[in-house]
């Protein structure tokens, strides 16, 4: 069957993660890369989007995901948002995914964890 890559650079959000003191007091920025192998089904209509996996609900779930709870660690965090991802977009066949943070040290742009899983 045909695949579509849906893809996110650097969506960015503010999330509850991490185990030293000052990161469980506040929250601090992900950057979140994510690429996504979709089952091509049925031909695309231009007008009817109800053709396609819609990006608006892939994105949504990312979101959801990485900011409805505190997470202690990246690692938990990944796995996660790969799982949800999985479980409610039946379509979806590969995830290769990336979350880092661009704070953690001053010496380096980010620091993350990256991710990459099929059915």
């Amino acid at each position: 069957m045909p695949t579509r890559r849906i893809f996110f650079t650097q969506l960015a959000l503010d999330a509850r993660i991490g185990i030293l003191e000052h990161e469980l007091r506040a929250t601090q920025p992900l950057h979140i890369d994510a690429e996504l192998d979709v089952d091509v089904s049925q031909p695309v209509h231009d007008q009817n989007i109800q053709t396609v996996l819609d990006y608006r609900l892939l994105r949504e779930a990312i979101v959801k995901e990485c900011t409805q709870a505190h997470v202690n660690l990246l690692e938990t965090l990944i796995e996660r948002v790969v799982e949800r991802l999985f479980r409610e977009f039946a379509e979806v066949q590969r995830v290769k995914i990336r979350i880092s943070k661009p704070s953690a040290f001053s010496d380096c742009a980010a620091v993350g964890i990256e991710l990459e899983r099929s059915r």
